[in-house]
């Protein structure tokens, strides 16, 4: 026996004892989930099926964070799980019934139940020929990840035995993402996965395995099969993770950022102004991290979008300066652009792109505020332009703060701490987020004697100017102004 045995028997022993560890602390979670499952078993046993807790519901229950969604799989066919739900869910629906899954609604939880699938892909698109199994197995091993290829049986005396066929525990395990078949077929059957592969790496801290990154690799051009609409899921669950920096640098890494989000990996070739990081790229990742941890209430996919694409204007600003250094001028309203050029792209909502566009257009205006240098004009300004984003831009700048020079960053806070400052004392005499002009579009009618048209409009926008300029005005003050302009005008 090798000297090394004894230490891989403990480590054997250690990685059975968490195993059984989990399984138990899992088998407790659904236990407490029997007044659902035991049920739903029981009517299904009474039409002579099977019924499998199933997927991400047993992965997540493994790792102690079951949610109030729950997967199912069962030999019965699509119009029998109908029957079942509509008899004992609260609602049913319909929308997935082509593809053999059937939803519904019991209490605090929803129930998809899905027919054992054994289809058949064509590798031309990602939608396969739908095609109904007969067994659990044969269902499993067509799932995109080990870990998600778990199930639970569930009988109708409440019993529940844990099915693992392809080792998803040890992937659990041993902290791994892999594919149940070759990850070259399960990719090429359904190029999402890939994108999966990288969400649930920022989801779950998992290392994806090295045959599972060669594939990906090997097979990144084939995401441009997928929709859109569909890679933009993906991607907003991949930022919103626990660990989106790797799934972003194996985005990059990959080949598949190339297909889809170039601008990220087009940020390697930029070295940033001040020589502190390698490239703006890895600039950008240490944003994003510094943006998660300001974060108050969960993940902001808006703050997290805009602290990682916030510097994507650079490699079409950079300029050599004859003094030797490089300069980036301008490149927020360039990075603005493109930011919504290519979140449209994608087709992400209007409101999403408008948000994130514009706070990378705001990014680097405070850089011009100084020693609280500002005019209480600008002070307004910047309040309205932000808008309802104030908060988040606070953020986003803070986190803009890279620099290694501890006292420089000190400086920086200090001096954003002092803009806050005085956006409250205004806030609190002002009302900066209902900055309006001091008379409405009837008053400018009545005052100057006009009809309604694109005067009015003029008219409206020199008084919100006048308001942004001057704070408050009482209504004589903006009369009298009013009229001066038109006289002028």
């Amino acid at each position: 026996m090798t000297e090394s045995a004894p230490a891989d028997a403990a480590v054997i022993a250690a990685r059975a004892e968490r195993r059984a560890r989990l399984l138990a602390a899992a088998a407790i979670t659904l236990r407490d989930l029997s007044d659902v499952l035991t049920p739903l078993a029981q009517r299904f046993a009474a039409r002579g099926h099977e019924l499998y807790l199933v997927g991400g519901s047993v992965r997540d229950a493994v790792l102690g964070r079951l949610g109030e969604d729950l997967d199912f799989t069962t030999d019965a066919r699509p119009e029998v799980i109908v029957e079942i739900l509509d008899a004992w869910a609260d609602v049913t629906w319909k929308t997935g019934i082509d593809f053999g899954t059937v939803s519904g609604a019991k209490g605090d939880h929803t129930i998809e139940i899905t027919t054992y699938r054994a289809d058949v892909y064509d590798r031309v698109s990602r939608n396969p020929t739908v095609t109904f199994g007969d067994t659990l197995d044969g269902d499993l091993i067509r799932r995109d990840f080990r870990i998600n290829a778990m199930a639970v049986r569930i009988d109708a005396d409440g019993n529940q035995e844990f099915v693992d066929p392809l080792g998803g525990i040890d992937d659990l395990l041993a902290g791994v993402i892999d594919t149940p078949a070759a990850p070259e077929d399960s990719f090429n059957d359904d190029p999402l996965r890939m994108l999966r592969g990288l969400r649930f790496v920022s989801q779950l801290g998992f290392a994806l395995t090295p045959r599972t990154l060669a594939a990906i690799e090997q097979l990144a051009g084939e995401i441009d099969r997928i929709t859109v609409e569909r890679i933009a899921v993906e991607l907003d669950k991949m930022i919103c993770g626990e660990h989106p920096i790797e799934a972003i640098e194996l985005l990059v890494q990959t080949g598949l950022a190339d297909r889809i989000l170039p601008e990220i990996p087009g940020m390697q070739l930029t070295i940033d102004e001040h020589h502190q990081h390698k490239d703006v790229y890895q600039h950008s990742l240490t944003v994003l991290r510094q943006a998660i941890e300001l974060e108050d209430a969960g993940p902001d996919p808006i703050l997290r979008w805009a602290a990682l694409l916030h510097d994507i204007g650079k490699p079409a600003t950079r300029k050599h300066e004859d003094a030797g250094g490089v300069s980036f001028h301008h490149h927020e309203v360039v990075g603005a652009k493109m930011v919504r050029k290519r979140l449209r792209a994608l087709k992400y909502p209007k409101a999403t792109v408008d948000d994130i566009a514009q706070l990378v257009f705001l990014h680097l205006r405070f850089h011009g505020y100084g020693e609280g240098k500002w005019t209480d004009s600008a002070v307004r300004r910047y309040v309205t332009d932000a808008g309802p984003l104030l908060e988040r831009l606070h953020k986003l700048v803070r986190a803009d703060c890279t620099t290694r020079n501890r006292r420089r960053a000190r400086r920086l806070q200090e001096t954003y701490d002092d803009l806050e400052r005085r956006i409250a004392v205004l806030q609190e005499a002002e009302d900066l987020n209902r900055v309006r002009p001091d008379l409405d579009g009837n008053a400018i009618m009545e005052i100057l004697d006009l009809p309604p048209g694109p005067e009015v409009g003029q008219a409206w926008r020199f008084l919100k100017e006048l308001r942004l300029d001057a704070g408050p005005l009482s209504r004589e003050e903006a009369e009298a102004a009013l009229r001066q302009w038109w006289s002028h005008r």
